[in-house]
Parts: C-alpha cells; sequence; structure tokens
C-alpha cells in the first residue's frame, strides 16, 4: 500500500529511479568495485581478486532480496551488503570491503546520485531559461501595466517581465554548476577519517577511487563526508524552488479574473476546473508547484542540522537524508518540468493588458509628465507635486488625468496639447525594456 505522494502522483521517472533501493545499491556495488580495483592497484591484494570482485559487482547475481534478508539479521544495511556480496565472490570474498568503514561506501554513493540528479536538474534549469526566453523576445515590445505593492505603477513590457526571470534561472544554471564541484565528492578514508585500515596507502586508495568514479577528492575527513556539502545541495534546491514558486505566483496573480492578462495552459475539450462550477479554469499547476516549492524549502532546516555532527560522526543525520534528499530531488525535478510545459504554453492576452492601462485613465504616466516638466524648467519638487494632487484630483472626480492636467494654466503654459499627449502615452514609455530583453538574448544564444 503507497503512502507517500511521490510514489503515486508526484515526480518524473527519470528522477525517481536515482532513487530506488535498486538504484542505491547499484551505486553502492559500484563503489566496493572501485575500491576493490584500487586497493589491487595499491598492493593491498592481488590483481586476480579484485577482478573478481568487480565482475561479481556487474554480474546481477547480488540481489536486494538477499540483501534484505541479511540486514533483517545484522539490523547494519551496508555489513548486509558486504555480506551478500562475498557470498558471490568465491574466495576473493574475503577482501570485500577490507579497510573501509561504511561511510565511505554510502557517503561515495550518494556522491553519485548527486552527481546524475545535478546533470537532470541542469537539464530542467536550461529547458525553463529557454522557454522563458523565447517568450520574453516574443513579447519584448508587449506593453502592460507595472505593479509594485500590488498598485498599478508604471508602463512594462511582458517581455522585460520574463526577462527577468529568465535572468535568476540562468544564475541557478551558474550556481549549480559551481557547486558540483563542492558537492559531487566520496571519501575513502576509513573509521574516523585515519584511513589506518587501508595499511598506510589510504590517500593513494582515495585517489584512485573517486578517479575512477568521475568524483572530487576532499582534502580532509573524519568518518563521513561533511555536511556542509550537503546541505548546499539542499539550499541550492529550495533556492530553485523559491524562483519557481515566483514565477508560478507572478501568473497566478496575472491569471486573476478581474486581470486576466495570462492564463496556464487548459485543455479547452476535457479538462475541469471545478466539480460544480462549470466556468472555472483554476491555475492548478501553478498552485501545485507553489505548494510543492514550500515542501523543497522545508528540508533546509534539517540539512543545516545535519552539519554539526558529534566529534568523527553520529548517526543524526542519516534518518533525515534518507528522506529529504530523495524527495527535495524528485520535487524539484517535477515542479521544475511542469512549470516549463506552463510557460511554454501559457496564453497571453494582450488585449486585456491594454484595457488594463487604459482603465488606469493615465495616472500610471504621471512620472513620465513629471520628467517632462521639468525638461520645460519646473523644479522637480514642484512638478512632482503638481502631479500627485492633480492625480488625486482625478481618482476623486473619476477623471482622465490627462482633462485634469490640460485645465492647468502651468501645464499648458509649459507644454503644448500635443506634447502632453505624447507624455501620457503608454506605449513610448517603457524605456530600455525591448533592449534589455535583446541584450539577454544575445547572451544567452550569441549564435542567434
Amino acid at each position: 500500500m503507497s503512502v507517500c505522494p511521490i510514489d503515486y502522483r508526484y515526480g518524473f521517472p527519470e528522477m525517481k529511479r536515482l532513487f530506488t533501493e535498486q538504484a542505491k545499491l547499484d551505486h553502492i556495488l559500484e563503489v566496493e568495485a572501485a575500491l576493490a580495483v584500487a586497493q589491487a592497484e595499491e598492493g593491498r591484494f592481488p590483481k586476480k581478486d579484485a577482478q573478481r570482485i568487480a565482475e561479481a559487482a556487474r554480474s546481477g547475481r547480488i540481489k536486494l532480496q538477499r540483501v534484505k534478508e541479511l540486514e533483517a539479521a545484522t539490523r547494519h544495511d551496508i555489513m548486509a551488503v558486504v555480506k551478500a556480496f562475498a557470498e558471490q565472490c568465491g574466495e576473493s570474498g574475503r577482501f570485500v570491503h577490507l579497510g573501509a568503514t561504511s561511510n565511505d561506501i554510502t557517503d561515495t554513493a550518494m556522491a553519485l546520485q548527486f552527481k546524475e540528479a545535478l546533470g537532470l536538474l541542469r537539464s530542467d534549469l536550461a529547458g525553463m531559461r529557454d522557454a522563458l526566453l523565447a517568450r520574453a523576445v516574443e513579447h519584448k515590445d508587449t506593453v502592460m501595466l507595472g505593479r509594485t505593492h500590488g498598485q498599478w505603477a508604471l508602463p512594462i513590457t511582458f517581455g522585460l517581465k520574463l526577462a527577468v526571470f529568465v535572468s535568476e534561472f540562468q544564475r541557478h544554471v551558474e550556481r549549480l554548476d559551481q557547486a558540483g564541484p563542492r558537492v559531487c565528492v566520496g571519501k575513502m578514508s576509513g573509521a574516523v577519517g585515519t584511513g589506518a585500515g587501508y595499511g598506510g596507502k589510504a590517500i593513494g586508495i582515495q585517489e584512485r577511487v573517486m578517479t575512477k568514479l568521475g568524483l572530487g577528492i576532499p582534502d580532509a575527513t573524519n568518518q563521513v563526508i561533511q555536511r556542509d556539502r550537503h546541505a548546499e545541495f539542499v539550499f541550492l534546491m529550495a533556492n530553485i524552488a523559491a524562483s519557481v514558486e515566483k514565477l508560478a505566483t507572478e501568473i497566478r496573480l496575472l491569471q486573476r479574473s478581474e486581470v486576466g492578462e495570462v492564463q496556464e495552459p487548459f485543455d479547452e475539450k476535457k479538462q475541469v476546473g471545478s466539480s460544480t462550477m462549470a466556468q472555472k479554469r483554476n491555475p492548478v499547476t501553478c498552485e501545485n508547484s507553489c505548494g510543492l516549492a514550500r515542501i523543497v524549502r522545508a528540508y533546509v532546516t534539517p540539512a543545516l542540522e545535519n552539519v554539526p555532527l558529534w566529534h568523527e560522526r553520529d548517526l543524526t543525520n542519516s534518518s533525515a537524508e534518507r528522506m529529504m534528499i530523495p524527495h527535495a530531488c524528485i520535487l524539484t525535478d517535477y515542479i521544475l518540468r511542469n512549470m516549463t510545459t506552463v510557460v511554454k504554453g501559457m496564453k497571453v492576452n494582450a488585449g486585456a493588458m491594454l484595457a488594463n492601462l487604459k482603465s488606469t485613465r493615465g495616472l500610471i504616466m504621471s512620472e513620465s509628465v513629471m520628467i517632462a516638466l521639468v525638461g520645460k524648467g519646473m523644479d522637480r519638487q514642484d512638478a512632482h507635486e503638481l502631479l500627485r494632487t492633480a492625480s488625486a484630483r482625478a481618482v476623486a472626480e473619476s477623471r482622465d488625468l490627462h482633462d485634469i492636467l490640460s485645465e492647468d494654466p502651468k501645464v499648458i503654459k509649459l507644454m503644448p496639447r500635443k506634447e502632453l499627449a505624447a507624455a501620457l502615452d503608454y506605449a513610448r514609455y517603457t524605456g530600455d525594456s525591448a533592449e534589455t530583453v535583446e541584450r539577454l538574448a544575445r547572451k544567452l544564444r550569441p549564435a542567434a
């Protein structure tokens, strides 16, 4: 019986496969095989024994069910693997796990999982970035209301709004690339980190193993890889999830019935918005992504709590990591891919954007008029006060700002009506919005 929604509702197969019991066992066997070969190369035991161990690791003869049977008896997960492994290696089984401590194997196996997960997440991030960039270029000149504090502010283009997200997700790509070498690091330094069990050859063995596995080599460890690395990995996903929620929230706000400027994809032939209100078209994918992003961010606390382990190690991190690492990876991948689909398919209602601009009755152009008046010789503070009082009067009388200003002798004296109309033109006051989008496109797509 499934209990966790990840088992039956959330997540994509590619990321889920990385964290199955079988995948974990396969990684552990890969690490044990690399360790055996490295020790043989360092002269710890005959190479023919290492070859038998490596062949057994690849053979498929070491079964998960057998490992579980042994774990039930030993109550130790790695010892269960070692016993099941040794059973399949004949006389060479006596060299399996020689000199190693459990975390030499589990931490290195986890680093392999991190490496694979980061590869999928990088692809996800690049996909999100590119989808946003395509829509930003498409709408670089689409004028809409800019809002601050939830209130009308100034005109903006939808392309510029999306370009801000493009830049943000590009930073996540860069953070991921920078974090990889710090996060994907294994160890072979034995119990408490001295490497004594490797017969004075721990440093060479560790270098050989990590080189074979394509992982980083730590400068110094105790019995475990230090959990600041794992905390950075979880925080990276939490930071990504925060940006996903930011994007999803923006779309939700723009999809409100009173705004109607953007809508997430909706299958009009089949999709149901409400079990009773047949007219509903709810932003359910965006809302789902917001909720799951909060779960991802919640894992930051246990990840940080895992950093201060006792002395050379304790086991308080283990149970938390079994939960938070797979869940954070699976959910981050899930919301990134879902929201990329939303970005690609979202409907942009330029007509609603224009209608909402017009509904401001010119109020959002007060800065434009103020700057134009200063250009005609008026003091900046006087111009600001003039626009403040004119705007308040326009609101109180439900009139256009243009009409209020046209009646002000100070304005008419300095600005002909044609110039006043130009200063109140939404489309002429988007500044460098389009150029910002184009510059970003040239930076990220230099060959385009």
